[in-house]
């Protein structure tokens, strides 16, 4: 290696470690919005037939923005609603607080002054929302930056989506045949995790507030949407939130929907894993569940939020990448040159 080259690297090493303390603040949302286009890119390709493709990623844009922004919107109205009936019911005028003391009394043999708890308890939540305001302003600006970013870098990835594979092909030193099978099985890999893993998540987590809706749980919708997120992380899932129903609807005087919820829940939330991973990750790419695991517990801890998904990825990364070598890798070792 001569000087030239040497200096060529240390320029490269230098601005990709700057680059990545510029991205680093908000690596979630630019892994969203790259997650998000690799999504929707096979629908950019179809509209680029009939619209430019400036307008067909802008049209994605706002699908993918109204495909977020609604059902956040929906999913606070219904909590909004649900508090704001729960403060209505709690009507301070209307409740007993002197029954309330005699009761607590005779449990814990404590008396226990209920209006001045109160008044000690609003007044802690008002000094740490006191306390607490600058640093909620702050993260409240960072999220919204964020999304921004990740709204430009989406509509970007879309329209340039093209180019930035060309550009990726040409730096890589490896003949158009052998990125050709490495790109096809990392494709393979990418819609095996999103399909086997997060579709059957939207499935499972749905199906599970089905059984809470059907049994009468408060705030229900709220609830699935909080399965579809745990139901994510495999073997635990959603049992997090339908096996603390059970006992609730137990508890308060409902042991046949308890036992029914338990039922349903076993049975058909348990079991559609079974059946749906068979015929959505093979569909793709053979994906072992410990893969998975390790990749979503693992992911979460190296990557954040987003290792969720990209957890899984790497891993089935790493899979195809040893496969790839596997395949090739004598015949590249006795080649000349490097395309």
């Amino acid at each position: 290696m001569n000087l030239s080259k040497g200096f060529l690297l240390v320029l490269v090493a230098l601005f990709a470690y700057l680059s990545l303390l510029l991205v680093l603040p908000f690596s979630q949302y630019v892994l969203g919005a790259i997650l998000i286009a690799y999504v929707l890119y096979p629908a950019q390709e179809q509209l680029e037939n009939r619209v430019p493709p400036a307008i067909a990623a802008l049209a994605l844009v706002l699908l993918a923005v109204a495909g977020f922004v609604v059902p956040l919107v929906v999913i606070i109205a219904a909590v909004a609603s649900d508090a704001r009936q729960l403060l209505e019911r709690i009507n301070t005028d209307s409740i007993e607080l002197a029954e309330l003391e005699r009761l607590m009394e005779e449990r814990t043999g404590q008396r226990v002054d209920l209006p001045s708890a109160i008044l000690d308890a609003a007044q802690n939540v008002g000094s740490v929302f006191l306390e607490r305001s600058t640093e909620w302003f702050s993260a409240v600006t960072h999220i919204l930056i964020g999304l921004g970013l990740a709204i430009f870098l989406l509509y970007y990835l879309l329209k340039d989506g093209d180019d930035l594979l060309a550009w990726m092909r040409e730096l890589t030193p490896l003949p158009d045949d052998v990125q050709d099978d490495f790109y096809r099985r990392l494709d393979e890999v990418m819609w095996a995790v999103l399909a086997g893993h997060v579709l059957i998540a939207l499935i499972q987590g749905t199906i599970a507030g089905l059984g809470l809706l059907a049994t009468g749980v408060p705030n229900a919708a709220f609830w699935t949407f909080i399965m579809v997120i745990l139901s994510l992380v495999p073997l635990i899932g959603s049992f997090l939130i339908w096996g603390p129903a059970v006992i609730f609807l137990f508890l308060t005087g409902e042991p046949l929907l308890a036992a029914g919820l338990f039922a349903y829940s076993v049975v058909v939330v348990g079991l559609s894993d079974d059946y749906l991973r068979p015929v959505l990750v093979d569909r793709y790419a053979e994906l072992n569940p410990a893969v998975i695991i390790l990749g979503v517990l693992g992911g979460v801890y190296a990557f954040g939020v987003m290792g969720l998904f990209y957890g899984p990825v790497v891993l089935g990364a790493l899979m195809a990448t040893l496969d790839v070598m596997n395949d090739h890798y004598d015949r590249l070792e006795n080649e000349p040159g490097m395309k």
